[in-house]
């Protein structure tokens, strides 16, 4: 597999052997506007750390200090930090105007004003005073990283990492892989924001990196908009698209002069970046909050629709064809960083190379000079969206990036995994595979509930959802090479599914499977009920608890009953364990028993309940009818079969509709009414 130079080593990060360790003392310079934020959010995420905030004044500091014990407060108040934390978190953080103090810091992170000139001078300053091994980094959202390095005596320890507002919370964050740098350095920052809790893509050094020209032309462009339509309309229909519109964020953070410097700078690219001086005349705008009504005119709306389509298309179109981020990170940065609804390029895909075409001619003819499609707008598409492909000692290791929503499947993973295995099968040179989760919390939590909508009522469409997911599963079936799942968090619904139905497991310890479909009105669609009963008939008991009541199942116990084969308390150590696994089934592929099976009946019991929610009857009885039934099945192919006709049944039964609506909105359903 070839490697793009954006990546030293490995796509995910979490795969990178660092030649160094987290630094026991760091720095975050600047404590006006993001510093702080930065600041809160590795103490989030490495709060063991001692953490320097620094800067010339006083008065900022005690500000910085007031909000992150404001956050603190939050957090515990919104019950997403717990209360023991807060002391541990706030603590040993050193506020203070003594850049001397940084001398024992191994990483410095620079988060002063946008003025290159004071840039220049703070990183001389610090390079001065830190070790020779210490890692230099500036927060930048546009300028080139040899714009603001290239003076120093040593540039090869320094790069950018441009976090995303709010940057306690967000887990974008773009590392610049710049020709100055030591790739070493580049690889130690990606891992290191990955462990530190962000979901780090490498890019190029250009003006405003890969991720931020999209956000910056879209405001620079909406100010251009602004003598046909007012700011609150324009973020309004922005809103179909993204979390906020571009006026409430640049009011709510004051980027107005952020935008029109780094459009300023763009001008080298085109004349067309070329911003309206407006955005130097209006401090705050007009904005509402997010999802507040506003009346526009269809004609209107379609106008704002395509300069904001037209805008943000021209910029992927440039990105992919001077390689300034992989298309997979582009869409996928797109959501985690800048708020979208769905990927950028995803977008695309829903409306059809024929519109996308439209929108660029229109678009086109109202801004020219803005970068247009150079090869057919289907090439643009063809890329994997959810998976990240990576090469370790001949074998290939798939990793589900999903993180923002714990890794579920979505319409393209399952195709994008089966692709990947089809790929390989076909390649001498890959000897088996490992499928992973992305991050530390989940290997896969199951398939988008949304999906499942469209079923409602439509028993040949909830048939098809089942087998169309199933499709890689049965392929996995019938493999040569091995595939071995390795568990580096939580595997729920269509994650265990995924799991039990590779050749081997390993996990992490903390790790647990469930199948909780129940809970949803729901059938576990892809196999659940069928292919444990046959890998192991010996736990049926514990698989009806876990299908009738979602009951998770420990690590423990899965060593105990035989799924997985060995446990880890680290990431790298998983994946070598895994990798013995793929090893050692070289040749010896298990295959799943294909009769009968002899397993107690599963039965439905009076008010069923999962801990304190009470259960569908109606549900649990058409799954109590397909264990039964495909346990007496003759053949493998006879027992899915059954299941996946289940699924459709499943499908128009009104507690589906009931469970699968109250999840979405996060209520607790009421079954058998």
């Amino acid at each position: 597999m070839t490697k793009i130079d954006l990546y030293p080593n490995f796509y995910n990060p979490f795969l990178i052997r660092p030649t160094r360790s987290i630094p026991e003392e760091m720095a975050v310079i600047g404590a006006g506007n993001i510093g702080p934020d930065i600041a809160y959010s590795l103490r989030t995420g490495l709060p063991e750390k001692k953490l320097y905030l620094v800067d010339v004044i006083e008065e900022p500091l005690q500000k910085a200090k007031e909000r992150l014990e404001g956050y603190a407060k939050k957090g515990v108040e919104k019950k997403k930090l717990r209360p023991e934390l807060v002391d541990v978190i706030l603590g040993n953080i050193i506020y203070t105007t003594d850049y001397g103090r940084l001398k024992n810091c191994g990483l410095v992170i620079e988060a002063a004003t946008e003025d290159l000139e004071l840039k220049k001078k703070i990183l001389t300053e610090v390079e001065s005073i830190v070790g020779e091994e210490a890692i230099i980094t500036s927060n930048t959202s546009g300028m080139t990283a040899d714009m603001i390095f290239s003076h120093l005596s040593h540039p090869g320890r320094t790069t950018i990492t441009h976090f995303f507002a709010p940057a306690w919370r967000s887990m974008g964050v773009e590392v610049i892989n710049w020709e100055g740098a030591d790739k070493s350095v580049i690889d130690f920052l990606l891992w290191f924001m990955a462990q530190a809790g962000k979901a780090p893509v490498a890019t190029r050094s250009v003006f405003s990196f890969l991720l931020n020209r999209l956000f910056e032309t879209w405001a620079s462009e909406a100010a251009w908009m602004l003598e046909k339509a007012t700011s609150k309309e324009i973020d309004y229909v922005s809103e179909e698209f993204l979390g906020a519109g571009p006026f409430f964020v640049t009011g709510v953070s004051g980027g107005n002069p952020l935008t029109f410097a780094s459009q300023t700078r763009r001008m080298a690219e085109s004349e067309a970046y070329a911003p309206t001086r407006i955005l130097l005349s209006i401090e705050k705008w007009a904005f509402n909050k997010p999802g507040t009504k506003v009346e526009v005119s269809p004609d209107l709306a379609e106008w704002i629709r395509m300069r904001f389509l037209g805008s943000v298309f021209s910029q992927c179109f440039d990105i992919v064809d001077r390689d300034i981020g992989t298309r997979s990170d582009l869409n996928f940065g797109s959501v985690i960083a800048l708020a979208y609804k769905k990927g950028v390029l995803d977008l695309m895909t829903d409306l059809g190379a024929e519109k996308v075409s439209s929108i660029i001619q229109k678009f086109n003819a109202e801004r020219p000079g803005f970068p247009h499609p150079t090869k057919p707008i289907e090439e643009y598409l063809d890329f994997p969206r959810d998976i990240l492909a990576d090469r370790m000692e001949g074998v290939t290791i798939l990793t589900i990036r999903r993180p923002q929503v714990a890794n579920a499947l979505s319409d393209y993973t399952c195709n994008e995994i089966l692709a990947e295995l089809k790929k390989g099968e076909a390649d001498p040179s890959v000897k088996g595979f490992v499928i992973t989760g992305y991050g530390p919390r989940a290997f896969c939590a199951g398939a988008d509930i949304g999906g499942f909508v469209a079923t409602f009522g439509n028993h040949e469409k909830g048939q098809a959802l089942s087998r169309g997911n199933s499709k890689v599963l049965e392929y996995i079936d019938r493999m040569t090479k091995p595939v071995v799942a390795a568990l580096n968090g939580l595997a729920m619904g269509g994650g265990t599914e995924l799991a039990i139905r590779c050749h081997s497991r390993v996990a992490m310890e903390k790790a647990f499977l469930q199948l909780p479909e129940i809970t949803l009105g729901m059938i576990p669609g892809m196999g659940g009920v069928v292919i444990p009963y046959r890998k192991w008939p010996q736990a049926a008991a514990k698989f009806h608890a876990m299908i009738g009541k979602a009951e998770k199942m420990t690590m423990k116990e899965a060593v105990e009953i035989g799924i997985v084969k060995k446990t880890a308390s680290s990431f790298l150590d998983l994946i070598d364990a895994a990798i013995t696994e793929v090893d050692r089934l070289q040749g010896d592929i298990p295959r799943i028993n294909e009769g009968p099976v002899e397993i107690p009946p599963f039965t439905v019991a009076e008010a069923p309940m999962a801990e304190d929610l009470p259960l569908s009857e109606e549900i649990l009885g058409i799954i109590g009818g397909v264990i039964n039934e495909a346990a007496k099945a003759e053949t493998l192919a006879e027992a899915l079969e059954i299941a996946y006709l289940a699924a459709g049944d499943i499908s128009c039964a009104k507690d589906c509709k009931e469970g699968v609506t109250a999840f979405l909105e996060k209520r607790k359903p009421e079954f058998n009414k």
